[in-house]
């Protein structure tokens, strides 16, 4: 849902503030609002959270909470459902990263890309082009090394890794270990993701 406002900059977005708890994210000027989550899919990135906990430091990820400018035709700024910052990120967004609208967590175009970023495709043609083409497309053009796209309705996980400034694509499905040049140590099956939280145990 694209929200009906005069197009806005970048400086005009960081400080926009409309009294709600709705999140936006900006695209080529206008503000699209980004729907609730369902639980599947909150249950998908909150295990994937989990699982790279074991071995990142918890000050270097970001959960559904950081927003990421990326290069379009016009300013596009992004909300990712994962994101993974490098130390040189950190230490930029320390700095300077917090001094939009009273302390709002944004990755500006001048800092570091982080070193990982993960989407969690929502249902609907709509939701599938921003995740698969058009994020695609930024995210290289930002210099994020890899870009996970992890799609529950098509069973499948897209693992994106830069290459000469364009993606190189490897799909994960089932049983398939996920393969990840940035976190070689990550073992995990396609399967393990996209049923996150669906067999819980007994207590």
């Amino acid at each position: 849902m694209t929200t009906a406002v005069d197009k806005l900059t970048l400086v005009e977005y960081l400080a926009y503030d409309d009294g709600t708890d709705v999140k936006y994210e900006l695209v080529d000027g206008e503000l699209v609002e980004m729907p609730p989550e369902s639980d599947r899919n909150n249950l998908i990135s909150l295990y994937l959270l989990s699982q790279f906990l074991k071995f990142v430091p918890i000050q270097l990820i970001r959960h559904k909470d950081t927003e990421l400018v990326v290069i379009g035709n016009r300013t596009r700024v992004r909300l990712p459902d994962l994101m993974i910052l490098t130390q040189e990120l950190l230490e930029a967004m320390s700095t300077t990263g917090y001094a939009y609208a009273g302390g709002r967590a944004t990755i500006t175009p001048d800092m570091p890309p982080p070193v990982m970023v993960v989407e969690v495709v929502s249902p609907g043609k709509v939701n599938e082009d921003r995740d698969y083409r058009y994020k695609r497309s930024e995210y290289a053009a930002r210099g994020i090394p890899e870009y996970w796209i992890v799609d529950a309705a098509q069973a499948r996980i897209t693992l994106l890794t830069l290459v000469d400034g364009l993606y190189e694509e490897a799909v994960f499905q089932g049983t398939d270990v996920i393969k990840s040049v940035t976190f070689p140590m990550l073992n995990l099956t396609a399967v393990q993701v996209l049923t996150a939280g669906q067999n819980i145990p007994n207590p």
